[in-house]
């Protein structure tokens, strides 16, 4: 029922709008979800990791997406099809009562990503998302490169290539080619805004999860 699959960068699990064919349980992989634009432009709204799955459209009975969701870092996901995914949630079983928790903190993320893309200053959204990553692949360095940062980001190319300088210059990062490693992630907590810390706290408290 359960397959070990993997998860490369940018791939797409599903799309707006389209049947959801698969549910996938990142284990050392991260998604984003994206809102797109009728202009094409598209906005992270929130992203999973090894917390939680993909597809919690089908909690609430859809069977369609209502965003896209794609790779943002390449690893390993587990991966069940959909109908076998609704006969286990059909009843009170524990994969339901998870998954119906993990709903509850994805939608605090989504609310709080769309206050914090309203409101906050690239710098610290890129502080935020660099530390969402940085939970989710438990390890210093991953690969993303700046056009992927500013899809993610809502921006422009050039805003990042800027940022993604200053970090470095702080000594909060060291960026090269696609590959970003955490130097000081204390000086980053501190940059960030208060999002990161809002949406960690309600992951920790409805999904019971500790800080690494």
């Amino acid at each position: 029922m359960l397959q070990m699959v993997r998860t490369e960068f940018k791939q797409v699990l599903f799309e707006r709008d389209k049947a959801i064919e698969y549910v996938y349980f990142p284990c050392t992989s991260v998604f984003s979800v994206l809102t797109f634009l009728q202009n094409g432009t598209a906005i992270e709204v929130g992203t999973i990791g090894n917390e939680g799955f993909s597809g919690v459209n089908l909690l609430v009975g859809t069977d369609y997406a209502t965003d896209t969701t794609i790779c943002q870092v390449s690893g390993d996901s587990l991966r069940m099809r959909t109908s076998d995914y609704k006969n286990e949630i059909a009843t009170d079983t524990p994969l339901r009562r998870v998954g119906l928790k993990f709903l509850q903190a994805y939608l605090s993320q989504v609310s709080q990503s769309v206050a914090c893309n309203r409101l906050h200053t690239i710098e610290e959204r890129f502080a935020r998302w660099v530390l969402m990553t940085h939970d989710r692949v438990r390890t210093e360095q991953f690969h993303l490169t700046q056009e992927f940062l500013a899809d993610m980001l809502g921006v422009h190319r050039p805003s990042v290539s800027l940022v993604a300088s200053s970090f470095q210059q702080a000594g909060l990062i060291k960026y090269s080619r696609g590959n970003l490693t955490i130097l000081n992630r204390a000086g980053l907590e501190d940059t960030s805004c208060e999002c990161y810390g809002m949406v960690r706290e309600q992951l920790q408290r409805v999904l019971g999860l500790s800080r690494s």
